[in-house]
């Protein structure tokens, strides 16, 4: 894992995961600062490295860009305790990854988001679906981590470091997380990993609606 460069936007959540893991892999990398309300994304420059014009994006040493958070932290966590050996257990973590892009981001990342930029009313229609569906989320979740301190084989591994991305800041979407127990103590045991750290930062003013220039708009 020599020569690797991350083009990252410090307030995603979607990145943060990612540098989560190279800090708990120790690992050493350049960060590329991409201004996505700056309209950084929208060039035919950025276009070549992320075609979707998403970040987090990955480049190795060797010049290939590899995009999307979950598949990064897959191809970061090969060959390490992160990832598991058996090959049920990588199925499952597996599993949670994609639950967690399509079942977790959406109505707590998405919702944070929209929220917090002024894209959505916090009493309006579309925050209350999305929060429904986060509620129902958190129930899976909570009866999931019952009697277990992790998502896969009783381990720590990506699949709890893509869960906790979002989760960490569910409170931010409107979420009281009290209700949900076995969540609260994960949560806790996340942030005594070795290597914990959180540089998440908040979104700046060109985040808000109208006051950028980006995919969002």
């Amino acid at each position: 894992m020599n020569g690797l460069r991350l083009y990252d936007y410090a307030a995603s959540a979607n990145c943060y995961k990612v540098r989560l893991l190279l800090a708990q892999l120790g690992a050493e990398y350049e960060r590329v600062p991409v201004e996505i309300f700056a309209g950084e994304t929208l060039t035919d420059a950025y276009a070549r490295v992320s075609p979707a014009r998403t970040t987090p994006v990955l480049e190795t040493d060797d010049g290939r860009f590899l995009p999307e958070s979950a598949a990064i932290l897959l191809f970061l966590a090969d060959g390490t305790p992160f990832l598991p050996d058996d090959p049920f257990e990588r199925a499952q973590v597996a599993r949670w990854l994609v639950y967690e892009q399509a079942d977790v981001i959406p109505p707590i990342g998405g919702l944070r988001f929209r929220l917090l930029t002024g894209r959505l009313e916090p009493g309006g229609e579309e925050a209350g679906r999305r929060r429904r569906d986060g509620l129902e989320m958190l129930r899976l979740l909570d009866e999931h981590l019952s009697g277990r301190e992790f998502f896969v084989a009783a381990a720590y591994s990506v699949a709890d470091v893509a869960i906790y991305g979002y989760l960490h800041v569910a409170g931010e979407a409107g979420y009281d997380l009290a209700a949900y127990p076995h969540v609260v103590a994960w949560l806790e045991r996340v942030r005594r990993q070795p290597g914990h750290m959180n540089d998440l930062q908040p979104y700046p003013a060109n985040a808000r609606a109208g006051a950028g220039r980006s995919v969002y708009d």
